[in-house]
């Protein structure tokens, strides 16, 4: 199986950009009144926008077709948000609400008539990258490639990154029981596994060279005021 993921760089580096959310509006929808951390896109037209936010409103809209010779390959686009997600922080019963109406259309727009815990576009899309450099999984090619077969993809560019100096990369990646490849996962690891080991044989030299001696209970406060006595 191959995961299809999109990299955009020099992005989301913003403090105002990753704060511009109402996380329990993503729950509760209208029923929560307190966007005032979505703001400048609170609302249009006096009324509220849902979701609200920049992050949501810059939602990724290019779209993806894959054929390998005369035939297409299908992508498939379910389950690519992660299950908790889908469960616990995206409403059953909100829907999209004035989303994509103002005068200034940042991204994908969203179909009213799907609950956002379905819309895994969006799911996916709203959960913020630590770094301005970041994958997002598209979807996932299920049919068996051979190492020589060529992919032709035919897609369309709608989404704005020239505004911010941004770059755009198409990922096509295997897939094992550990995920996708990460190599800042891998190497993050690599780090720390050699740094405690560093660190474990400092403190077992300085231990050989220099032992301390175990605890002796006599020097304890109340052992040692009856000896005293």
């Amino acid at each position: 199986m191959l995961l299809f993921l999109f990299l955009i760089q020099n992005i989301r580096n913003l403090f105002r950009y990753v704060k511009s959310r109402t996380d329990r509006q993503l729950i509760h929808g209208l029923g929560y009144k307190d966007t005032s951390s979505c703001r400048p896109l609170e609302s249009s037209d006096d009324l509220p926008i849902v979701p609200c936010g920049l992050i949501a409103w810059s939602l990724f809209n290019d779209t993806y077709k894959f054929s390998r010779g005369p035939s297409e390959l299908k992508v498939n686009r379910k389950d690519i948000a992660w299950k908790s997600d889908r469960n616990h922080k995206f409403g059953k019963h909100v829907y999209p609400f004035n989303f994509q109406n103002g005068t200034l259309t940042g991204g994908a727009k969203l179909d009213p008539s799907i609950p956002l815990s379905d819309q895994e576009d969006l799911i996916v899309w709203m959960r913020t990258a630590a770094l301005p450099t970041f994958r997002k999984l598209y979807g996932r090619i299920e049919e068996d490639l051979e190492a020589d077969d060529v992919i032709v993809v035919n897609l369309k560019n709608n989404y704005n990154t020239y505004s911010f100096g941004g770059k755009k990369k198409i990922v096509l990646s295997t897939s094992s029981w550990l995920g996708g490849k990460n190599d800042f996962l891998g190497i993050a690891n690599l780090f720390v596994g050699t740094f405690s080991i560093l660190i474990s044989i400092i403190f077992l030299v300085l231990h050989l060279k220099s032992p301390r001696p175990y605890g002796d209970t006599a020097y304890a406060s109340w052992n040692k005021k009856s000896i005293s006595s």
